[in-house]
């Protein structure tokens, strides 16, 4: 009778599994069919989609080959985990995802498994199968619960017996050992989740939604066997119980801590040796990718130092370094809007502009920008309103002049102790060359930041500037963006008071987005509907859109976020068609801050820029395009500024998350010329004497 009822169990069982796995991947099909079915009758997704092509789609942390510019430069270290790694590609490893893998989930049409281990893929129905332990221990505990009554009754003799054979030292020592085994079960559990953070094990909402109906099915199949057992084997039944409770360890059950994820044994498959071996893998129940730039650089294996910056108006920010202590060539480098330090080495050694930098020998330091969903403050109490007030003005004149100096106490103090410094030129209190790389908001910061330094006569430490797509002019744009520039100034005094800043609220719904980034990988139709309608969105600028929502800076812990001021700002900037200052609205409000009733306007004083600037534009940059940055150009080369044009066929985000190896090549060749001789600095002119200039060439 129990094999009949176990047989009939296990049948059902099994049915329910195929039921319930073909209804889930049905309306996945469908899902997919019907973002297919859009995606063919969309207009110019042709254009849109050429981004995302072949393994772009999936952004890992490496590059494609070894490229020229590093065939004689890159260090013996990073060629042997180049060459290793590309190796591992022909091997199907699992670092990538591979065409076979496509290949597979067309073949067996469910979703394809999360970036795990190759050999945790292989293993997983065997791992599901020795899951049914953990919901026994659970199932057996709910037990003890229900029959408290009667453990204790008959517990009462066995503890009297237990007392006059003096068991209570044996006792003791016994829990010390069951803490002791507690204590490795959490040390274990800490080296996964260390283990979570160094690599990209995220799982999709339809993979969690498959695992959360196997462990659901699992479970409450496994009560109902027990109870069976149970009603059909009284006697067995009877002994189990007492059995139990007189046992010295009855009811003593290891419950997971909130967070700590299900350990289950699992066996894996070396890649050298394919003797299964038994090992611990956690199923975390939120397995989002929560790597951060510190993690993809220590896992490259390239140095890193974080150095802790603080603002005059009390941010905090981070500063991230791939130190060359005793290096005097130094390179900083600055992300745009709605982006972080992840954005420079998020193609890994081959790919990166800041690896490929440290390997030319430079001593590379990443900047972030106030504005992290986490509001890192020295005031820990500070309101959110109260944090999210700041405009263009504060990266410009706040964030990158603090991260700059901090650069120059650092290597100041480490060349001064350093046996390779020389003596400098006469007049010259800066024993290294700084060259700054920034990217779309970046490339408007950090003119700021050097106008606004020379306008007040203070150094700005620069040698040479390196624009990628750099914002500043925005007034040839396309229809989508000139409509938003009219909305938001026309609703800005109504949304204030509300709006302080654009980023996703809560936890849940950033866990989320982390996790649909993911299903867009998974699903080639959705994943092409999400890029082609952001790229409408953003003017048909075909960026490997998706390929960015996957990176782990969204995560469900923070988040790069744009302020309200911010965005206003940049209407302002294409409202006015000017490079201009945020305009608080009000003339008693900007003479306070600038002196004069209008802000200024940052183009007339591009003559007083005293270093080489080498502006780059991309013919297919829908965001910033090529005629934005000419404009810049035109305003220098008239203003009588050392100061190149270059184009490339890049979207806007190509700059930074796509492998080009020409783009590479020709950052490295402009770092080679930080050490030529530089341009003799003009006198300086304060900010009232530009002034009078300026209103005397007017009236004349």
């Amino acid at each position: 009778m129990q094999r009949l009822v176990d047989h009939t169990l296990a049948v059902t069982k099994e049915s329910v599994k195929t039921l319930t796995y073909e209804s889930l991947n049905n309306v996945v099909r469908l899902i997919n069919g019907v973002s297919a079915l859009l995606l063919t009758i969309l207009p110019g997704k042709s254009t849109i989609l050429e981004g995302i092509h072949g393994w772009e789609l999936r952004p890992t942390f490496r590059g494609p080959r070894l490229p020229q510019w590093m065939e004689n430069g890159a260090s013996s270290f990073n060629q042997f985990i180049h060459e290793h790694s590309f190796d591992s590609d022909s091997s199907s490893s699992s670092v990538d995802y591979s065409s076979e893998e496509e290949e597979q989930y067309t073949d067996e049409t469910i979703c394809p498994p999360s970036p795990l281990s190759q050999s945790s893929r292989v293993s997983r129905a065997r791992s599901l199968s020795r899951r049914n332990r953990h919901w026994m221990h659970w199932f057996r505990y709910i037990v003890s619960w229900l029959l408290v009554p009667i453990k204790f009754m008959l517990g009462i003799p066995l503890f009297i017996y237990a007392l006059s054979r003096g068991s209570r030292a044996s006792r003791t020592s016994e829990n010390f050992q069951s803490s002791h085994v507690q204590a490795r079960k959490r040390l274990q559990t800490l080296r996964d989740q260390v283990i979570q953070s160094a690599t990209d094990r995220r799982r999709g909402v339809v993979e969690d939604l498959h695992l959360a109906i196997e462990i659901t099915i699992e479970a409450v199949f496994e009560f109902f066997h027990k109870a069976a057992h149970c009603l059909l084997s009284p006697i067995d039944t009877l002994k189990k119980l007492v059995k139990w409770f007189s046992s010295d360890n009855s009811g003593r059950v290891d419950v997971p801590t909130v967070g700590s994820g299900v350990s289950v044994p699992v066996d894996t498959l070396s890649e050298s040796d394919p003797t299964p071996r038994q090992q611990k893998t956690s199923f975390h129940s939120l397995n989002t990718d929560a790597r951060t730039c510190q993690d993809v650089i220590t896992e490259l294996g390239y140095p890193y130092e974080a150095l802790r910056v603080v603002t005059d108006d009390g941010y905090i920010l981070l500063l991230e370094r791939i130190p060359r202590r005793d290096a005097r060539k130094v390179v900083y480098l600055q992300h745009g809007i709605f982006d972080s330090s992840m954005g420079w080495v998020s193609n890994g050694v081959v790919g990166s502009p800041a690896f490929a930098a440290y390997d030319q020998g430079y001593d590379v330091f990443l900047g972030n920008f106030r504005g992290l969903v986490s509001r890192e403050h020295v005031d820990k109490n500070i309101s959110s309103r109260r944090y999210w007030k700041y405009s263009i003005n504060e990266h410009g004149t706040q964030d990158i002049p603090a991260m700059i100096e901090k650069i120059h106490q650092t290597k100041v103090t480490e060349l001064e102790n350093s046996q390779k410094v020389v003596e400098e030129e006469s007049g010259n209190d800066q024993p290294y060359k700084l060259c700054a790389i920034c990217h779309s908001l970046g490339g408007a910061a950090i003119l700021m930041y050097i106008l606004t330094r020379r306008i007040e006569v203070k150094p700005h430490r620069l040698s040479r500037l390196i624009l990628l797509s750099p914002a500043g002019f925005h007034h040839d744009s396309n229809p989508v963006f000139t409509m938003m520039e009219w909305l938001f100034l026309l609703l800005s005094p109504l949304l204030a008071p509300f709006v302080s800043a654009f980023y996703i609220p809560t936890r849940f719904f950033r866990m989320l987005f982390n996790k649909l980034a993911r299903d867009f990988h998974n699903l080639p139709a959705v994943g092409g509907l999400v890029q082609t309608l952001i790229s409408y969105l953003v003017g048909g600028d075909s960026s490997n859109w998706v390929g960015v929502l996957g990176l782990p800076h969204y995560n469900m812990n923070d988040m790069p976020a744009v302020s309200f001021r911010v965005a206003l700002h940049l209407a302002q900037i294409k409202h006015t068609r000017k490079f201009m200052m945020f305009d608080y609205g009000s003339a008693a409000a900007n003479m306070k801050a600038y002196g004069s009733p209008q802000p200024l306007d940052l183009g007339e004083f591009y003559s007083l820029i005293d270093i080489p600037v080498d502006l780059v534009a991309g013919r297919k940059d829908k965001v910033i395009r090529p005629s934005m940055v000419r404009k810049h150009y035109k305003l220098m080369k008239d203003a009588g500024v050392e100061v190149s044009y270059n184009e490339f066929e890049y979207a806007h985000l190509d700059f930074t998350f796509s492998h080009h190896e020409e783009l590479l090549a020709y950052v490295m060749s402009r770092l080679i010329l930080v050490g030529a001789s530089m341009k003799q600095q003009p006198g300086q002119k304060s900010l009232k004497n530009r002034r009078k200039e300026g209103q005397t060439s007017s009236s004349r």
